[in-house]
């Protein structure tokens, strides 16, 4: 039964192969949307294998500095061949097909509803993948089966051989006995034929609107490798700091140790209260301690973080505020959450424990709860605490996230929403670590509660259209 399935499958695609183009060009704007988004989510450059390729488009369509491209349709596959001399093309079944190399990214786009046998593609998937590889799944809502069969009746599309129909949760679950995990889900496209002005009004901010979304054709499942290999790393704590003379011997002194190296790098920000001439004593005074001092060039925490980002020799990058609202002995959580891979991006979060009298007014408190579903919405995972200032990741993906960096622009002074906007492109797992927000015990915020909290506002716009409403 198996085999003579797969023999009317592959025919059936054998035979379309010739007619695929064609269909395309009908039905262009379906699969234009299809290449904007994994061209949106995949930096161009990497090394990339596509599944079930069919003539080669999507491959190409997302600039692979190295790009293969697997079908087990010899026709398509001939045909990309051709169109696309320079990627590399293999007539293979993806189920028994065999690589003997990493890649950066995997696409399976309008593969799964075809196969025999999902979760074996799953299995077979490990031998692609580093712990860095991401997955990108492109398949039709299923709630969408009735119209889209409509639309084979009316020949408005290509006549498919029977369906596997799977929701996001049925897909989850598949990944998941293999050792896979969900990052987040996006979904495009609520009207699938190009007309003009409502093609704007639809599907570029109607469709992406909370909700409505659920409804909509298309869902991208980014999806990374779980691992359950433990490993520790040396690590750079930085340390900006304006006008917090007082907490600077206490951010080295209870700092616990761990890691395999900690390097403490302090970033003084133009202060007027010798907050400068504390941070050389304290190095002098903790002489076993690997303590660098620095002056920013420029104002703001982000021309801070981003200075001593790239002095830092750590494997693990840390941001440690000086005000140690957020006590510095919790820095250990935000390492184990690191080294355990429970997310590639750790973000603090200061909102679920009851916290001190002083430690956050209420309209600041209002304006995290805000910026923090906001921004759930935007990025497609949960963030409840987007404005805490310790952050934690790779330095490896903080060198991915600077060099893609100019798809956003040199637009945060504060640079919580740089990292932030970078590793959600990158899609990078984003976990929160829950940490008790304490009242600072030496000077004051440094936070103008309105004229940073609308330049908040107008960066999250900014965020929207270039993430969202694209």
């Amino acid at each position: 039964m198996k085999e003579a399935a797969q023999e009317r499958i592959q025919a059936y695609f054998e035979n379309a192969a010739k007619k695929r183009d064609r269909w395309k060009r009908r039905n262009r704007f379906y699969h234009k949307t299809i290449e904007k988004q994994f061209t949106f989510m995949i930096p161009e450059g990497s090394v990339i294998l596509e599944l079930g390729c069919s003539t080669g488009d999507l491959l190409h369509a997302v600039k692979p500095s190295k790009g293969i491209g697997v079908d087990f349709s010899k026709q398509a596959i001939d045909i990309a061949s051709k169109k696309y001399p320079e990627l590399q093309f293999i007539h293979a079944d993806v189920l028994d097909f065999d690589l003997k190399e990493k890649v950066d990214y995997v696409i399976i786009s309008d593969l799964l509803t075809s196969l025999w046998d999902i979760q074996h593609l799953f299995k077979k998937l490990k031998q692609y993948v580093s712990p860095d590889t991401k997955i990108i799944i492109s398949s039709y809502n299923y709630l969408w089966e009735p119209i889209l069969k409509l639309g084979e009746l009316f020949r408005l599309k290509a006549k498919q051989p029977l369906q596997n129909w799977l929701s996001v949760k049925d897909i989850e679950n598949l990944l998941y006995l293999e050792d896979f995990e969900i990052i987040k889900v996006e979904k495009k496209l609520l009207l699938p034929k190009y007309i003009p002005v409502l093609n704007a009004i639809i599907n570029t901010f109607i469709s992406n609107l909370p909700s409505i979304c659920k409804l909509n054709l298309i869902q991208f499942i980014v999806v990374r490798p779980l691992q359950h290999i433990r490993k520790d790393y040396s690590v750079s704590i930085v340390i900006p700091a304006r006008n917090e003379k007082g907490n600077i011997e206490n951010a080295i002194v209870r700092t616990p140790l761990f890691g395999t190296h900690q390097e403490f790098i302090f970033v003084e920000g133009h202060s007027s209260d010798g907050t400068y001439e504390e941070m050389i004593k304290v190095q002098h005074m903790h002489p076993d301690k690997d303590i660098k001092v620095i002056r920013q060039s420029e104002k703001g925490k982000g021309n801070a973080v981003r200075e001593a980002f790239e002095i830092a020799q750590g494997d693990i990058l840390m941001i440690l505020d000086a005000d140690l609202t957020t006590p510095p002995e919790d820095m250990p959580k935000f390492y184990e959450a690191l080294c355990l891979h429970k997310g590639e991006f750790i973000n603090g979060c200061r909102l679920v424990y009851p916290m001190e009298k002083e430690a956050m007014r209420l309209l600041n408190l209002i304006a995290n709860k805000f910026f923090g579903w906001f921004f759930s919405y935007l990025l497609g995972q949960r963030l409840k605490d987007t404005l805490c200032g310790t952050k934690v990741l790779f330095k490896k993906d903080y060198e991915k996230i600077k060099s893609n960096r100019k798809y956003f622009g040199n637009f945060d002074p504060f640079g919580d929403f740089d990292l932030l906007f970078g590793a959600a492109k990158l899609n990078l797992k984003i976990i929160e670590v829950i940490v008790r927000y304490r009242d600072r015990s030496y000077g004051s915020t440094q936070i103008n509660r309105f004229a940073h909290g609308w330049l908040l506002i107008k960066m999250s716009l900014f965020a929207a259209r270039k993430i969202k409403f694209k």
